[in-house]
């Protein structure tokens, strides 16, 4: 059976590897956290205790990389609030380790925001043109990771992450002056994001680069205020001034390379 290793088993990479395990693959994880060792252990994941840090890496990364075909990178950076971490730095102390290994393929879970909030309709052909701190440096990790020849990269570009745990309108819910009222939503439902990196796995679809977004695109305050609706919160408010629009992503070629269908469409 092929192995996969999983870096980063959190709110996706966890049930990405219960979906691996169910799918016949023998998979490795890590977790930053000791206590988190016991749950990826009791799925059936060998678990390992590995941070990437800007420096160095702690844990037994060879150990973790040993015998896998396939690597999924899955740690977004932290950059919100007072966190400034180099992610590039990050990626860049990894690439020895998968070079040396057995890995043949790596799988990069990367961010729409790498493209900005320019008014297009977004294709992966569009060029990136990040406006945030997390946007540039996943642009400049994408770079890297798939410019190396040593192992085929597979870039995956996911839309804002939701899932019956995590929805935006939990945030929003009661809010006022809201900006950017009718800027279209660009979202997908972790049903759909582990259906498509199964999806890659299952066709050996390497060295591409994949948007990953629900084809559902209405503004945001006409979704927000619906979903609050539907799940009885406080309406929020948006601003009507100051509304800027915002980019649409494409996700066709989701649909016609990986003829991939998606589960979650109207989220």
């Amino acid at each position: 059976m092929t192995q996969i290793s999983i870096l980063g088993c959190g709110w996706l990479g966890l049930p990405l590897a219960k979906a691996l395990l169910e799918n016949r693959f023998l998979v490795k994880g890590s977790t930053t956290s000791v206590e988190k060792l016991s749950v990826l252990e009791n799925l059936g994941v060998q678990a390992f205790q590995i941070e990437l840090l800007e420096s160095k890496i702690q844990g037994e990364v060879n150990s973790f990389l040993e015998n896998s075909k396939i690597l999924i990178i899955d740690i977004p950076p932290k950059l919100r609030g007072d966190s400034k971490e180099n992610f590039v730095s990050k990626i860049k102390n990894v690439i020895p380790f998968i070079e040396k290994s057995t890995v043949e393929n790596v799988l990069f879970i990367s961010s729409t925001s790498v493209y900005g909030e320019d008014n297009l309709v977004v294709t992966e052909e569009t060029e990136l043109n990040p406006d945030s701190e997390s946007g540039r440096q996943l642009a400049q990790a994408e770079q890297f990771l798939q410019s190396n020849s040593n192992f085929k990269t597979t870039i995956l570009r996911f839309g804002g992450l939701i899932g019956e745990d995590r929805h935006p309108i939990k945030f929003l819910a009661g809010r006022k002056n809201i900006e950017n009222s009718n800027a279209p939503i660009n979202l997908i439902h972790l049903e759909d994001c582990i259906g498509i990196v199964l999806k890659i796995i299952e066709l050996d679809c390497w060295r591409e680069t994949f948007n990953a977004v629900a084809l559902f695109h209405p503004g945001r305050r006409e979704y927000y205020t619906q979903k609050a609706i539907d799940l009885n919160l406080k309406l929020p408010e948006f601003s009507v001034e100051n509304s800027r629009l915002g980019k649409t992503i494409s996700s066709l070629k989701v649909e016609k390379v990986l003829g991939y269908t998606f589960v979650k469409p109207k989220l």
